[in-house]
């Protein structure tokens, strides 16, 4: 084809190719900014398999420092969130929606020094087994590599504004941190601009695909807990899953609900009483290592992992209707203390530890083990986040098993509607309310 027609096609042919080519990179440098976090949250699990739960040895004098450490370190991190590393504090969520609000905000929020101090402060806590996820992190690291390339090149990504971009760049933060693309698609639209617009939605997949590429070549696995390889009836799957949707609906919305009260009570807490407040939430976490033998501590992946699986080498996880009774305890009221100070981290990985515990008590009693847990963890998750199709994709890419759609599907709608009934906002958007400063130049928590 020649002439004005033919040269139409060909320049738009070549600004497509052009646009692709630029969002595959913004991609793999999302993937490549999100690896040191991955391998920070693999050397979790390494340490946390030293504890009692997890190695099937007693305690000794390096797993009692590991047990101990939350007791110097929270201290450390909430002064440390006080002076030199103030930017660095609260999950990355917040700041990056309120980015996505207010575009104007990103320099601040998004820059270098806010996510390397972020980064730094997550590690030392996730190294110390603190019970947290890493969601928050790597959202805003994905927002922040997509801040810093349209400074750079302001005329890439056409079509996409700045507030488009950083959705879907934060999208892609999940996707390179857990290797989930359709997950980084789905929490851009069900969390970020409650909408599956096409103009949005594309580029987040270009971008999703690329970031989870770069993760999986780096050695992170695409089914993180394995694969649960259960096929039971689409029938008993919705049976077990009322139960368990309203159950992790409760237990999701009561943790949410704590964890703003906590917050909130903790925002000026952290500025008055750093030190005294770091040692009774670290004396807290300690003691909740102790107590639970290590199960407790980490972000949830390594007991999620036991629970489904086993261990390898033999050790086996204590099991129980008490003991599992005290972990869920414990891996609720966890996440809410470390999470409260402003200590960055997320909720994901905790939500669905806790809600693989429901579902081992659930199955304690009734059998179903595998398929329990897997409802349960979803559940646990939906309650938590009020993001009921997220949840879904994030249990069958966890566990690598989609002939569970139906009861996921069931279990996570009713986890969400009851939490609802519980906490009136979703947990990110509450949380984007409570800690955001009056001042548009200063951080927000």
């Amino acid at each position: 084809m020649s002439g004005p027609v033919g040269l139409a096609l060909s320049l738009r042919a070549r600004d497509l190719l052009r646009n692709l080519l630029q969002l595959a990179l913004l991609g793999l440098l999302v993937g490549l900014a999100c690896w040191p976090l991955n391998l920070v949250d693999r050397w979790q699990d390494r340490v946390l398999s030293l504890l009692p739960a997890f190695s099937g040895k007693g305690w000794g004098p390096v797993s009692l420092a590991l047990a101990l450490s939350p007791l110097v370190v929270v201290p450390l991190l909430l002064l440390l969130q006080r002076g030199i590393l103030s930017r660095g504090v609260g999950s990355g969520i917040p700041q990056t929606m309120t980015s996505i609000e207010h575009p104007a905000q990103a320099a601040n929020l998004l820059g270098w020094v806010p996510t390397l101090q972020r980064a730094a402060l997550w590690s030392v806590a996730s190294l110390s087994l603190l019970p947290i996820g890493r969601e928050g992190p790597v959202v805003q690291v994905g927002a922040s590599v997509a801040h810093a390339l349209r400074k750079r090149f302001p005329n890439w990504f056409s079509g996409l504004g700045q507030a488009d971009l950083l959705a879907v760049s934060a999208g892609a933060g999940l996707a390179g941190g857990f290797d989930t693309p359709l997950l980084g698609v789905v929490f851009v639209a069900e969390e970020f601009v409650s909408s599956f617009a096409a103009s949005m939605l594309w580029p987040a997949m270009v971008i999703g695909a690329m970031a989870a590429t770069f993760s999986n070549i780096a050695g992170q696995p695409m089914f993180a807990l394995g694969t649960v390889g259960v096929e039971p009836i689409e029938l008993m799957q919705v049976l077990w899953a009322l139960p368990l949707g309203v159950l992790g609906g409760v237990l999701g919305g009561a943790f949410a609900k704590m964890l703003l009260a906590g917050t909130k009570r903790c925002l000026g807490l952290v500025r008055r009483y750093p030190l005294r407040l770091g040692l009774a939430v670290g004396a807290l976490l300690s003691v909740f290592l102790l107590l639970s033998g290590g199960a407790s501590g980490g972000d949830g992946e390594l007991l999620m992992g036991r629970l489904f699986f086993g261990s390898s080498d033999g050790a086996e996880l204590p099991q129980g209707f008490g003991i599992d009774l005290l972990n869920l305890l414990l891996r609720v009221l966890g996440p809410v203390l470390a999470l409260s100070t402003g200590i960055p981290g997320g909720l994901i990985d905790p939500s669905f530890a806790f809600g693989a515990v429901l579902g081992q008590l659930v199955a304690d009693q009734a059998g179903s083990t595998q398929l329990c847990l897997a409802l349960g963890m979803v559940a646990g998750l939906a309650g938590a986040t009020q993001l009921p199709v997220m949840a879904v994709l994030f249990g069958v890419r966890l566990a690598g098993d989609q002939q569970l759609l139906s009861g996921l599907l069931v279990a996570s709608v009713i986890a969400a509607y009851v939490s609802r009934q519980i906490v009136a906002k979703p947990i990110y958007h509450a949380l984007h309310a409570i800690t955001a400063e009056p001042s548009p130049t200063t951080a927000l928590r």
